[in-house]
């Protein structure tokens, strides 16, 4: 079900997370969302830390938001994106280094890499029971989020299967990681519910496994065939929200965790079998490889959201960049199926705020641009604004 992307061509928005301000220096650290509101101390940064997130993502014209992930404690390479729910679901317990018997063969990598200093510098919280919904306070984000906004607030969250890369079991209730994978999926679901009920009509779902999955297995195996079972029971229930199923190769302190980056073993699970309505695809740092298999998407009842700016470059793209890629992009995919975003968030230990406002404006900027060619309606951009800049250089004397 479209709500925010109906009869809107090229919506401009971001993946999710955004670089926090200098000042924002708090973090959960696992207290429940609540129990953070009552220090007044912390309740004014967060509050004006979301209030700048939505200022900023609205002055770069984009037509959808995002919450900025600023829930999200301010740790080592974003640890904190799978975390956060893992601190506070029953059934999990501590905090400790991965044992190397069940660390997954794609998180190993060399001493000194950088990959290695954050795989082996995580910790996580065991399994020592059964897994069960406890509140994530998702629905009160997002209603102090959208509170905030003139644009609808599209509220993302980890998926619960990328979680269980990272698990061991240290009890008898559970005798392998696909049943500890369908207990998180359906506490997070819980939780989707509650945020729909509060009044949210567009969710992401970040980075189910399927494509690592299908590269490593092939798409017919039936580990990857559980994996969009464990989906569509996450998403279960959630007709009336448009659904954003967020997939790219990595994102911790910027870096990409995989060297095989190919969508083609994957694109029909996504486009075809996982329920959902807009499936986002990194594109950008890819050089557009696999592009042309998007063309499938015509005859799906999705939409794509093709990551037209990389999160991974310090350069800050140009307007004519992105419009050359949403171009490309366009040779493949109907302009009514199109949304133009970034390869993946920002945040996460990633680009300084500049960089990150510079880009999205970039691609508001782009989608004007195409739009005027395809001759549809173009949309205010403060950013780009002659008027509302800075600094105005004064004229010739």
């Amino acid at each position: 079900m479209f709500t925010l992307t109906d009869n809107v061509i090229l919506p401009a928005t971001i993946t999710g997370s955004w670089p926090r301000p200098r000042w924002f220096d708090v973090s959960m650290w696992g207290k429940p969302l609540d129990t953070c509101m009552l220090d007044v101390r912390w309740r004014e940064k967060f509050q004006d830390a979301l209030a700048v997130v939505v200022n900023e993502q609205e002055r770069a014209g984009l037509d959808i938001i995002s919450h900025g992930d600023f829930h999200c404690d301010e740790d080592m390479a974003g640890r904190s994106w799978h975390h956060y729910p893992l601190q506070r679901w029953a059934g999990l317990e501590g905090d400790h280094p991965q044992s190397d018997a069940t660390r997954s063969e794609w998180l190993r990598y060399p001493p000194g890499t950088l990959l290695n200093e954050i795989y082996t510098a995580w910790r996580w919280p065991r399994v020592v029971g059964k897994i069960e919904h406890c509140p994530l306070d998702y629905a009160k984000i997002w209603r102090m989020c959208q509170a905030k906004a003139r644009k609808p607030v599209r509220f993302g969250t980890c998926a619960s299967q990328v979680m269980g890369l990272f698990l061991d079991i240290r009890t008898d209730r559970y005798k392998d990681k696909r049943e500890v994978v369908w207990d998180m999926a359906v506490a997070m679901n819980k939780e989707l519910l509650d945020l729909r009920d509060a009044g949210c009509r567009c969710i992401q779902i970040e980075e189910p496994c399927f494509h690592f999955m299908a590269n490593t297995l092939g798409a017919e195996h039936e580990e990857v065939k559980f994996l969009v079972e464990a989906f569509n029971r996450e998403v279960d229930g959630l007709d009336d929200v448009e659904i954003w199923i967020h997939t790219c190769w990595g994102n911790p302190n910027m870096q990409r965790v995989m060297e095989d980056t190919s969508y083609a073993a994957s694109v029909e699970l996504y486009l075809n079998e996982a329920k959902g309505d807009v499936w986002t695809v990194e594109m950008k740092d890819r050089n557009f490889k696999d592009i042309e298999l998007l063309a499938r998407v015509k005859d799906s009842g999705k939409k794509i959201a093709v990551g037209a700016v990389s999160h991974r470059s310090l350069q800050a793209d140009r307007p004519e960049d992105v419009a050359r890629a949403i171009r490309a992009a366009l040779q493949h995919i109907p302009p009514e199926k199109l949304v133009v975003s970034t390869d993946c968030g920002f945040g996460r230990q990633g680009c300084n705020r500049e960089i990150a406002f510079y880009k999205a404006a970039s691609i508001a900027q782009g989608c004007n641009i195409v739009r005027k060619e395809l001759g549809f309606e173009t949309t205010h951009i403060p950013a780009a604004d002659p008027i509302l800049q800075t600094d105005i250089v004064p004229p010739a004397e």
